[in-house]
């Protein structure tokens, strides 16, 4: 664990319980069987709540061409420190089927999209305040 030098033992990029954003991007999404089924491109963090939304699934492809990107929702990922990777609670055929997007588009950039996703996977359950 590296600490910042300038705020005296505030971890910059991991903890126990807490990770960086670029220790995320990249590591192994698997589904529940252990296939592997590509890796985390980023994730999406609501502005207003502070909560991550979407990790983002850089999903097919070969050498990056025909890679297409999935937003999951990210109540749908477990880490599983065996694998050394986020484990998904969602079938292969849910997750191709699913609202995509391909490298380089902001899909986000449609208001509509966010909703697309939430109907796909069904609607996060709302937690009382």
């Amino acid at each position: 664990m590296e600490l910042d030098p300038a705020a005296e033992g505030v971890a910059m990029d991991e903890t126990p319980r807490l990770i960086a954003s670029d220790k995320v991007e990249g590591t192994p999404a698997y589904a529940k069987d252990g296939t592997h089924l590509g890796t985390i491109d980023n994730f999406m963090v609501d502005k207003v709540s502070g909560q991550v939304a979407y990790a983002v699934l850089s999903f097919g492809g070969f050498l990056g061409l025909g890679e297409s990107h999935h937003p999951v929702p990210w109540r749908a990922l477990r880490y599983d420190v065996r694998l050394g990777g986020y484990v998904l609670d969602i079938d292969r055929d849910t997750l191709v089927g699913a609202p995509s997007h391909g490298p380089g588009e902001d899909a986000f950039a449609d208001p509509a999209y966010g909703g697309r996703i939430d109907d796909h996977y069904g609607r996060p359950r709302r937690v009382a305040a």
